[in-house]
């Protein structure tokens, strides 16, 4: 199945935070998506990695994704090796997406500067024919490089490049988030309080897509990082 996006996240749920809103209005505009997480956030202290498999799966459906993976990397300890750039570029490969969109370039979790290196550099090496791998059905894989690389931004801020109007799927991107159960705020909820299970973080979310939302004259919005310049045939086309 060939994707137009292909979203990778370090943990299941950071694709939801960071971009679920964008990825709906591009599923909306008939756009194939997909999610492949690098992780099962074992060592997340809230929930276990079935419960995490569970609701990674009902957050799909509320998306509507074509697609979600998880490369099963050890959470925490990955690094941005040659065993660990194969993996991703096998996805890649797999599903040639035009653009792919990743962690954010650095975090207050390590494992998202990890992640958004390491899909990178994957992301350039997938387009070198000399570097041989091998599909799921066991057949030689075409190199593939995606024509643009972009990163949402997470916990901390980092001044995006580009922001996408989400205000007409804000309420999807929050279904999404709570899908999973074990993580967010739930009053219901008598597991060990984390950082991110308080009705605080709830509010920031909210607080951090209005303030990208307000930049663009929009109630809600998400914001993304580049690595190269956006370029365009047409003024027009930035309005």
């Amino acid at each position: 199945m060939k994707l137009d996006i292909l979203i990778f996240a370090a943990h299941p749920d950071d694709a939801e935070l960071g971009c679920s809103g964008t990825i709906v209005a591009h599923i909306a505009a008939c756009k194939k998506v997909g999610i492949v997480d690098l992780t099962r956030g074992e060592l997340g202290t809230r929930g276990t990695p079935e419960t995490r498999a569970a609701e990674a799966k009902a957050a799909s459906e509320i998306l509507g994704l074509s697609v979600r993976d998880n490369l099963d990397l050890a959470d925490g300890f990955f690094v941005n090796d040659k065993v660990h750039q194969l993996k991703v570029v096998e996805k890649i490969r797999q599903y040639k997406p035009e653009l792919v969109i990743m962690n954010a370039i650095h975090d207050r979790h390590p494992d998202h500067a990890k992640g958004s290196k390491l899909v990178s550099e994957s992301c350039f090496l997938s387009g070198l024919k000399m570097i041989e791998t091998t599909g799921p059905d066991g057949e030689k894989q075409e190199a593939w490089r995606p024509k643009a690389v972009y990163h949402y931004i997470q916990d901390r801020y980092i001044k995006p490049d580009v922001i996408v109007d989400i205000t007409p799927f804000w309420e999807k991107k929050l279904e999404s988030i709570r899908a999973f159960k074990s993580q967010f705020y739930n009053p219901a909820d008598s597991s060990e309080n984390t950082y991110i299970s308080s009705p605080e973080f709830m509010e920031f979310l909210e607080a951090r897509a209005k303030e990208f939302g307000h930049a663009i004259g929009v109630t809600y919005g998400e914001g993304f990082t580049v690595e190269r310049h956006i370029g365009v045939k047409n003024l027009f086309d930035l309005i």
